[in-house]
């Protein structure tokens, strides 16, 4: 009783600690705290707080509160789909789930093959929006349901045009539902404006990214640039299972075309900009094995790298001869005892450097955009009462019917960047027993400590949104093994698949869905995990065939001479 006694006290005070946390984030967005928000991490503390577009419950690995030991509440929770069972014993306690498909299944009854859908559009105008639930996912899909919810849509989707009739079947068959979160999910709108980096959108900065990019003095080598793992006619990817810079790494290098749309970076989310996660594999020995004091060298030695430096973001207050040769507080014993002895002045200035530098590079990602899929065109044609169908194939249209509907994969792979941005494990299978790979649990840490973080002094909005979120980042057992939830936009091209890079081609992630053949389930992991789609030969054809229509031009890049891309790209 006594030991009861302790744990119900502890509790408490770390309930009331969640209540003060939940007033002072209130006070800084300018309101108090939402009710109920001691309760459990989705419930956020003001709906205006930031985090993926396309995601509604709040992620246990951001903010959990203590009072919800079996898991992460989830609010708006709908009823269960057949993709969302429990795969062999579910560590949640159960809780009551309000159905809220009614609304949806009522419209669903007004409509015929060949009828009119105007009770769709009635429905929508009364602003019938279903509750979302993130469940599982991991490397490159996530194919999963929790109920007949319409995912958040981005700014610039297409979430409030009326949804009008089409005359082709497969579309006219579609669950209305169905229909409309496909129309929602196009188009991608422009990149979020990104306060942590007040040069996100310069062009002289990007320039200067552009060419840092492929030039590979940035490797401690000399043989290895960024373009090294993401090739410009690879979609930004290598096309290797395991990327390989200097030496081989431990996954799969994701694609950068439409990156700048994610929240978190990397597999893990170690870091939460753009311009903070390109410092890291510079410095990483196994990709490029820099460090940022050669970094900012280079770009005093350089004389046309230092007047594009300078022109942008002012002097380097630096000189080469108070520069090591190697200095880095990560590394070696003997860069990070040169880095010890540099005073803290100089050291803020060559962090400085870097961090500028960074903040070029990822002007330069903010660039590589994908462009209009056949998807896209699509959903503007039937969005406008066109029939659409001159635009995909029927295996296509199929393909779509199932995506959005039966097959629930919008529940990860949701709104116009086809991602909740989330992290999610869904027991990818290994070849020698257990996974090894921490995933989120370690990229939650390094985040943290990162000091080119939203929150750190090098960051253009340290008391901004994303500060407040990185601050409240929580390494939770929960989270081993859960990798974020890539864009499905492009995947065509972004061979192979999972952070591991174990899949070789869609059709080998699409029958692992189908069977879950071989997945691993962690004991101590208590979200919903998946239960097989049971697809048939001609689903699977179908989906893949959908997942083509969502690649459009990409990046176009010329060569220019005296610059990497021009043996890159050829001539």
């Amino acid at each position: 009783m006594a030991g009861a006694s302790v744990r119900r006290w502890d509790l408490a005070g770390r309930m009331a600690a969640d209540r003060r946390h939940a007033s002072r984030v209130g006070a800084i967005l300018g309101r108090g705290p939402r009710r109920g928000c001691e309760r459990g991490s989705a419930r956020r503390w003001h709906r205006n707080l930031p985090r993926c577009r396309d995601a509604a419950p709040w992620p246990w690995h951001e903010r959990r509160s203590p009072s919800d030991r079996a898991g992460r509440i989830l609010a708006g929770r709908g009823g269960p789909h057949a993709h969302a069972r429990a795969l062999g014993t579910l560590g949640r306690r159960d809780r009551r789930r309000r159905d809220r498909a009614g609304a949806v299944d009522g419209a669903t009854r007004t409509m015929t093959s060949s009828g009119s859908i105007s009770a769709i559009s009635r429905f929508l105008s009364t602003g019938g929006l279903l509750g979302f639930v993130g469940v599982v996912s991991t490397g490159s899909f996530a194919i999963v349901g929790c109920d007949g919810a319409d995912p958040p849509v981005s700014a610039g989707g297409q979430a409030d045009r009326e949804v009008r009739p089409a005359k082709d079947d497969v579309v006219a068959n579609m669950e209305p539902a169905a229909l409309r979160r496909a129309l929602s999910s196009s188009p991608l709108p422009p990149p979020p404006v990104d306060p942590t980096n007040r040069y996100a959108d310069d062009p002289s900065a990007a320039e200067l990214g552009r060419r840092l990019f492929f030039d590979t003095r940035v490797s401690g080598s000399g043989d290895v640039s960024c373009a090294t793992c993401h090739e410009p006619d690879r979609w930004f990817t290598d096309g290797l299972e395991k990327s390989r810079g200097i030496d081989t790494t431990a996954r799969h290098a994701p694609t950068l075309v439409d990156a700048a749309h994610h929240r978190w970076f990397n597999w893990d989310g170690r870091s939460d900009s753009m311009w903070g996660h390109t410092i890291r594999p510079i410095e990483n020995p196994l990709e490029m094995g820099g460090d940022r004091t050669m970094l900012a060298r280079l770009v005093l030695q350089d004389d046309e790298l230092k007047t594009s430096y300078e022109a942008t973001f002012g002097s380097t207050s630096l000189s080469l001869d108070e520069l090591p040769l190697v200095a880095s507080p990560s590394g070696d014993s003997e860069a990070v005892e040169a880095w010890e002895r540099l005073t803290p002045d100089r050291q803020d200035r060559i962090n400085r450097v870097a961090a500028n530098i960074g903040k070029s590079l990822a002007a330069f990602q903010r660039t590589l955009r994908g462009g209009v899929s056949r998807f896209d065109r699509w959903a503007e044609a039937v969005s406008a009462g066109e029939d659409g169908g001159e635009i995909l194939s029927d295996s296509e249209r199929r393909g779509l019917a199932l995506f959005f509907g039966r097959a629930e994969c919008w529940e990860c792979h949701s709104g116009p960047l086809f991602s909740d941005g989330e992290f999610h494990n869904i027991g990818i299978p290994v070849a020698d027993g257990l996974p090894r790979d921490p995933g989120r649990y370690d990229g939650a840490l390094l985040v943290k400590n990162d000091p080119f973080n939203a929150a750190g002094r090098y960051s253009d909005d340290v008391e901004g949104r994303q500060a407040i979120l990185s601050r409240g980042v929580k390494r939770d057992p929960e989270s081993w093994g859960a990798f974020r939830t890539p864009t499905l936009r492009g995947v065509g091209r972004t061979a192979p698949y999972m952070h591991d890079g174990s899949m070789p081609d869609l059709e080998s992630v699409l029958r692992f869905y189908s069977t879950l053949e071989g997945a691993i389930q962690l004991d101590h992991h208590q979200e919903s995990v998946l239960s097989p789609l049971g697809l048939s030969s001609q689903e699977i054809i179908d989906l893949e065939a959908f997942l083509g229509t969502l690649t459009g031009p990409g990046p176009q890049l010329e060569p220019v001479d005296g610059d990497r891309r021009t043996e890159l790209l050829g001539d």
